[in-house]
């Protein structure tokens, strides 16, 4: 009589088997459709994303060794299916942004971790060195730029030209959009998605970003559908990931670079934030978070680390009160902590001055 197949022992193999670009296994990726036994014949139905279609080869090579390894297993067929990245969230899949340069896109993968600052103040460090730069809030549950450059709805709304564009607002030499500028700062957003997905593509559309060198776009947290859609509308040049120390911090910022790598988007780098306290009074520096894990978990997975950024008392107070602090004090310690980031992407992306 044959030997039974222990089930347990195959999952454990499809668990162990992990996807290069997501750094998750097919068992987290939920990509095993059916596994069906028959005797010693063993049958597995697997769904990726078409992205991953290089990786069919070594897949099964992954597989097969694992899973003929297992008592009572004679035989093996594996049955792929490769389905295309979604574009459900309604923008047209075209370069919406023909003017731009380079478009670079800051996300994390969970809410609370400072990309918007983090975005502000690469942005404001570029704007400042002379490139032509934009800066597009698409939080638009939470957007929160208004508070960071001094501009609401009813000190800063918008103007449109005479052909009927929405004209960004200009400050620090950047040029800026947000929903924040456009309601009140006390009124909730409750739209659902087909308003949210129009919002944002009037915001690539109907804005009049002129010629950019690089446009910044904050995403809103998470990895749907809207984040999908919207990188797969514009021809994105590369991808910031935000991270704070914690190792279940880092594990949303995962499924960030595991949709990025998924949609064909590069990854610039990793930016590990609050990577210490700095007591405001004796400037004594404690890691309260943990410190460190965000560049090995970075290196290991062969990206590039861009640099920690502390908690920091004037990074807090500057953004609150409408100044960034990499363009209003440059020379500061924290301004330079922006500017060596700065410097790292203008390199990745060989930006250079435009000689008009």
């Amino acid at each position: 009589m044959p030997q039974k197949i222990s089930r347990a022992a195959v999952f454990e193999a499809l668990d162990n088997t992990v996807i290069h670009g997501s750094d998750s296994s097919l068992m987290a990726m939920k990509a095993v459709k059916t596994i069906d036994l028959d005797e010693g014949r063993l049958q597995i139905s697997i769904r990726l994303q078409e992205t991953y279609k290089e990786q069919e080869s070594a897949i099964q090579d992954q597989l097969r060794t694992a899973i003929l390894a297992i008592p009572g297993v004679e035989h093996i067929d594996l049955v792929f299916e490769w389905e295309k990245v979604p574009n459900t969230a309604g923008f047209e899949p075209h370069d919406l942004l023909p003017t731009v340069k380079h478009v670079v896109v800051v996300g994390s993968g969970k809410g609370g971790v400072g990309k918007s600052t983090i975005a502000a103040n690469i942005a404001c460090v570029l704007a400042r060195k002379g490139y032509q730069v934009g800066l597009m809030d698409a939080d638009l549950y939470g957007p929160s730029m208004g508070m960071m450059f001094g501009v609401d709805s009813s000190t800063g709304s918008p103007m449109t030209s005479p052909g009927g564009a929405i004209m960004p607002i200009e400050k620090y030499g950047l040029k800026l959009m947000s929903m924040g500028f456009l309601i009140d700062e006390d009124q909730p957003i409750i739209w659902r998605g087909p308003m949210l997905n129009k919002a944002l593509s009037q915001f690539m559309t109907e804005v009049d970003w002129g010629e950019l060198d690089v446009l910044f776009i904050d995403l809103p947290p998470g990895t749907g559908d809207i984040q999908i859609s919207l990188v797969n509308s514009v021809n994105v040049n590369g991808a910031i990931i935000v991270s704070t120390p914690q190792d279940i911090a880092f594990l949303d910022a995962k499924k960030a670079i595991g949709m990025f790598r998924a949609v064909q988007v590069p990854i610039l780098g990793v930016i590990e934030n609050m990577s210490s306290f700095i007591c405001p009074n004796c400037s004594f520096e404690s890691p309260i978070f943990g410190r460190g894990g965000v560049r090995r978990a970075t290196q290991s997975m062969n990206l590039q680390f861009l640099g920690e950024i502390p908690i920091d008392m004037q990074i807090r107070t500057t953004c609150d009160t409408g100044a960034p602090i990499a363009a209003i004090h440059p020379d500061s310690q924290q301004g330079v902590i922006f500017s060596d980031i700065a410097k790292k992407v203008e390199n990745a992306l060989s930006l250079s001055i435009r000689q008009d």
